[in-house]
Order: C-alpha cells, then structure tokens, then sequence
C-alpha cells in the first residue's frame, strides 16, 4: 500500500520541483538587464522606458531623442503584472527623473479577456508604487496603440485609454501621451503601413510618430 501511495504521489512531487525550478517569466530578460548595468552603470537623472515589446523593439530609441539620456528597460510580450513585480529590478535602482511607460495592450489581448477596468486597476498599482519609491519622478504614459492585429479589442482599448487618461489629468507630475489618433489615417482606420509583418509590431515609420509626439513630454 505504501509502495502505491508514493508511486502515485512521485508525479505530483516532480512537478513540483521542476516548477521551483523554472524561472519566472521574463526572468532571462531581468538578469540580461543586471548584466548590462554592471558592465556599464546608468547616468544618474536618467529617463526610463519600460513596458512591452513597443519598447523592446526600439532599439535605436537614443538616436531618435539625442540628448536625452535614455535607458530602454521593455521586456517583450509583458503586461502590467510583470511591470509591477519586476518594478524593484527594473525601475526603482535607476532612481530616474522620468518613466515613461507603455503597457497594457497585451493584459486587453490576454487568453483570460481582461478587462478594460482591470488594466485601469493595474496601471493604478504601478502609478502608486512609483510615486510611493520615487515621489519626484515624473510618470508618463503611452497611451495603447491600434494594432492591426488587434482590431477586435479596440473597443476596450479606447476605454482602457480614456481611463487612464482620465486618472492622470487629477494627478501632479504626470503625463497622458496620445499617440492613438495620430497612428490611425483621415477616415479613422488603422495605417496598416506602420506595421511589420505581424500587424502589432511597428516599422520605423511607426517609432517616427513616436518621437514627435513623445519628446515634448521628456524631461531635459
């Protein structure tokens, strides 16, 4: 009977090692980012770009704000949560003047069909934990863009946003940054040609609107 037991509980008790095994997710991307600090320590007063693959991908991100001393801390395919429980690892060590946040698009485009109020929740969260351990950075949000790929969560997507926004406008120190309508042509739909294959990730062209409209909002 003995020998049974532990024959049929010897799964259970290997699936649980190998879970406290595994690292989180994004956990590679974290300890990347560790190594790249060592090597070279950030300049103190620095702007931080941290969200999701938007931010991934823009790897150029300096040349297109010269003179801003910017660190580009996005962990692609990550949503709020992940924002929030890695926000001592890539937030708060750089003691910077200014975050500049993109999130939230990939918590609307979730298996689990989280809601636009949810996000507004965790934007909340994260908006409290750097005011709390950074009182005098100034936060900045990037609204969530229209992508192609994602035409049939829009509807969230503007509620998330209008949200959000909303949320900011009575807080000091403080940024919405709409890049929505300028990423949409005059008949209101989405430019497919700012787009890579994927219909979610964006051409040079797509970072070009960025700039425009992000750098009046960055801190000299």
């Amino acid at each position: 009977m003995k020998k049974l037991l532990f024959s049929l509980l010897l799964p259970v008790l290997l699936s649980g090692i190998v879970k406290a095994q595994t690292a989180p997710a994004f956990w590679n991307d974290i300890v990347a980012f560790k190594k790249i600090d060592q090597a070279k320590p950030s300049k103190p007063a620095s702007i931080l770009f941290v969200g999701s693959s938007s931010f991934t991908r823009w790897t150029d991100i300096q040349q297109y704000f010269p003179g801003y001393p910017i660190i580009n801390r996005g962990f692609g395919g990550s949503s709020l949560p992940d924002v929030i429980r890695y926000s001592y690892d890539v937030i708060f060590p750089y003691r910077p003047k200014q975050v500049v946040i993109y999130c939230g698009e990939n918590d609307l485009a979730s298996a689990d069909s989280t809601s636009a109020i949810e996000v507004v929740k965790r934007f909340r969260t994260l908006f409290a934990m750097i005011r709390v351990n950074l009182p005098e950075t100034r936060i900045s949000f990037v609204s969530i863009k229209p992508s192609p790929s994602r035409d049939k969560i829009q509807g969230k997507v503007k509620v998330a946003n209008r949200e959000i926004k909303s949320f900011i406008s009575k807080q000091k120190n403080a940024d919405y940054i709409d890049i929505y309508g300028a990423m949409l042509d005059g008949s209101g739909n989405m430019r497919e040609e700012l787009y890579v294959g994927d219909r979610l990730h964006m051409k040079a062209d797509g970072y070009r609107i960025w700039q425009k409209i992000i750098q009046p909002y960055l801190i000299k």
